[in-house]
């Protein structure tokens, strides 16, 4: 019984074996017969014109013909192959135009005939003139109701307007301005070393006050001998029992009318001494100003009047002000 079995389990192992065999074998004469037909088309692809004229020659001229036959026939052939390749030219350019009227047809809602598209072809080219030379002219804006407030409403022209205007009083204020700066004034002051010197230098309002203490110290070099090594930057300028550094301008002091305790720091309107008038409630008073070396201020700076000077701030000192 056993042996029954196993002989047909080996029946079956190679029938089974047959049939992959016999597929195997299907496979390969398939792939081969397409590989046939490939190579059969790359040759008929690369085959020339010149056979088929010569296939035609060849039948028309079996057995012994003569040079002039030859040649009329290979003329006739020649002839009846340029036909051919013209007909198939006229054919495919049928085929192109046939094409475009379809689809010319299937984007077009109507149709115009050709003397109706040349005339609403002019129409357009004219309406399209109307149109351009109108929007080249100036187009006038239609009155206002001068009534009605209308400032809250955005108007460029007017903004324009207001932009220019306030450029140009930009540029008057800016002008007046370097007029002002480029005045001569007379500067009073006072060289102090223990006792007053009074003397007097012309300057622009547009100079510093350390330009104006380079032009005192050349003024009072010839008279004092202990001024001949000393620089303006070791020099100081005190108005007003206030020491006002040197970056500022005259100019500045003007338009800022900058004041100290006693007085204003610039003032060509208001008195050069007080003590002409001796009364400090007027307005219109000022001290000298003063002029003295660093070093003397750092030795005698604990005696009046120099225990009595500040330096210049100009927020401090906003809020003093003579009734």
């Amino acid at each position: 019984m056993a042996d029954l079995k196993a002989n047909a389990n080996r029946s079956k192992a190679y029938i089974r074996q047959r049939e992959l065999a016999d597929q195997d074998l299907e496979r390969r004469r398939k792939k081969l017969q397409l590989q046939s037909e490939k190579n059969a088309n790359i040759a008929a692809k690369f085959s020339t014109e010149n056979e088929g004229i010569e296939a035609q020659i060849r039948a028309k001229t079996y057995g012994l013909v003569t040079l002039e036959q030859m040649k009329a026939a290979a003329k006739a052939a020649e002839e009846e192959r340029q036909q051919m390749l013209l007909e198939a030219e006229l054919a495919e350019k049928a085929k192109k135009k046939k094409k475009k009227i379809k689809k010319a047809k299937t984007t077009l809602s109507f149709d115009f005939d050709e003397e109706d598209g040349e005339e609403n072809g002019s129409v357009l080219t004219d309406l399209l003139e109307t149109i351009k030379m109108k929007n080249s002219k100036t187009v006038k804006r239609l009155g206002k109701n001068p009534e009605v407030d209308t400032s809250y409403i955005p108007d460029i022209e007017r903004e324009d307007a207001l932009r220019q205007r306030r450029e140009e009083l930009r540029q008057e204020w800016l002008a007046r301005q370097e007029a002002l700066k480029a005045e001569k004034t007379e500067i009073v002051y006072s060289y102090w070393d223990g006792s007053g010197h009074r003397r007097t230098v012309q300057l622009t309002k547009g100079e510093t006050i350390g330009q104006f203490l380079q032009a005192a110290l050349k003024d009072l070099r010839p008279d004092f001998n202990d001024l001949k090594t000393t620089t303006s930057d070791q020099l100081m300028y005190i108005k007003e029992d206030t020491v006002v550094p040197h970056h500022y301008t005259f100019y500045d002091l003007i338009v800022t009318k900058a004041r100290a305790k006693t007085g204003p720091l610039f003032d060509e309107e208001a008195i050069v001494d007080v003590r002409v008038r001796s009364d400090a409630t007027i307005e219109k008073e000022t001290h000298i100003g003063k002029v003295c070396t660093r070093s003397w201020y750092e030795k005698n700076k604990h005696i009046y009047p120099a225990s009595t000077w500040e330096n210049y701030d100009p927020i401090e000192f906003a809020k003093y002000k003579i009734e």
